[in-house]
């Protein structure tokens, strides 16, 4: 395969976690007039470009449904609303996690139920799921973590064992397939983030909800627009949640790029393992069953905090996905977790470590990465990766 031309950044040894600016030039054309045919259409809210996009999403994933909204957040609480979670109902997340994954739930008014993760995927642990459910469960939230699926075979299998409904969070899932199906169209409803760092990112906010179930996608389209049934109709309180119509005309676009993207992902985070591999370190742990779109490629290391401080220093960009746990935020106080209650989820808070990771990556920035890494690695002997030690 082809590597990417490396950018001039690469003459001042800088390589950065993200370059949407890469992106941008390789479609600058295609995006200019998709929103310059926006704007001549002068429909600046929902209108064509909104019902495109949407239409083109539901034949990439496989189903009938997608609802485009502000924010991958509002998705959520969208999807929970119209499962009919709400005050004294609970939602089992995993505890590894973003933290909209629990303030969707806390906004309808309902108590996220957090679980542990899995130490070698870093995805919820379902065997740690039905222990957790109690009378008020409602619904399970699983989370595509980094780009790979959630073992769905295992979480559908409860759901239907307990009459609970599946909302997943694929935020970071866009064209992760699992088996056959994609992510998002497992359960009762999917919620995507449009976030412009994602696999498949607007140049702003945006979100959608993806289903099958006609009255639950109607629903979701009223709690979008103010829980309109028709125009000056409103049948139920909704907010202003609508997917802004250039954002549409963007994400219409980058749709046709996005499977040649997850592959050149893919191809990076091939490189990536196979190097680290020749040097003893460990690659991701991937299941079998899953694609794996590669949002985030990463590393793991006990020394975390001087292993992200050589490769600044070596001017390679990391981040950190999450460093504070939800229940030891401030913000979750009330749920009464105590430090200790999800162990694996905090070993990783304090050495999970994601590497450089876009489409437009090329061949000396990887070997750049991994050159610095494979240093550390050396000159510690302590760094891990999510199947342990190496």
């Amino acid at each position: 395969m082809l590597m990417n031309v490396c950018p001039n950044s690469l003459r001042r040894n800088i390589v950065p976690f993200v370059d949407l600016k890469a992106q941008y030039q390789t479609i600058r054309d295609e995006v200019r007039t998709a929103i310059d045919n926006v704007l001549e259409s002068t429909q600046f809210v929902l209108g064509d470009a909104v019902e495109r996009f949407e239409r083109e999403f539901a034949t990439y994933l496989g189903v009938k449904h997608v609802i485009g909204v502000g924010s991958g957040l509002d998705a959520l609480r969208f999807a929970l609303e119209a499962s009919g979670v709400g005050p004294g109902d609970e939602v089992i997340i995993p505890a590894n996690t973003f933290i909209a994954t629990a303030l969707a739930v806390s906004t309808v008014g309902a108590k996220p139920v957090l679980v542990d993760c899995r130490e070698d995927t870093y995805e919820i642990d379902f065997e740690l799921i039905e222990p957790a459910l109690t009378a008020r469960t409602k619904v399970i939230m699983p989370v595509h973590l980094y780009g790979q699926s959630v073992d769905m075979t295992a979480i559908m299998e409860i759901a239907r064992s307990y009459h609970l409904d599946v909302i997943e969070d694929a935020a970071q899932a866009h064209g992760t397939r699992f088996l056959t199906k994609s992510c998002g169209t497992f359960g009762r409803a999917g919620c995507f983030s449009f976030y412009p760092g994602k696999n498949l990112g607007a140049y702003g906010d945006g979100g959608a909800v993806v289903t099958d179930d006609n009255d639950f996608a109607e629903r979701v389209r009223r709690l979008r627009n103010y829980g309109q049934k028709s125009k000056y109709i409103h049948v139920e309180k909704g907010i202003n949640s609508r997917l802004d119509t250039i954002q549409a005309a963007v994400l219409s676009v980058k749709l046709r790029h996005l499977d040649r993207w997850n592959a050149s992902r893919s191809a990076h985070a091939a490189l990536y393992s196979d190097t680290l591999q020749t040097y003893g370190v460990s690659a991701p742990a991937i299941d079998p069953r899953s694609t794996h779109t590669f949002h985030l490629y990463v590393v793991c290391s006990p020394q975390r905090d001087e292993l992200q401080k050589h490769l600044r220093d070596l001017g390679v960009q990391t981040g950190i996905h999450y460093p504070i746990p939800i229940h030891l935020q401030e913000a979750y106080r009330e749920l009464d977790y105590e430090k200790g209650t999800f162990p694996v989820t905090e070993r990783l808070a304090g050495q999970i470590l994601s590497l450089p990771m876009f489409p437009e990556l090329c061949g000396e920035q990887i070997e750049l990465v991994v050159k610095a890494v494979c240093e550390f690695a050396a000159s510690t002997k302590r760094l891990r990766s999510p199947r342990g030690d190496f």
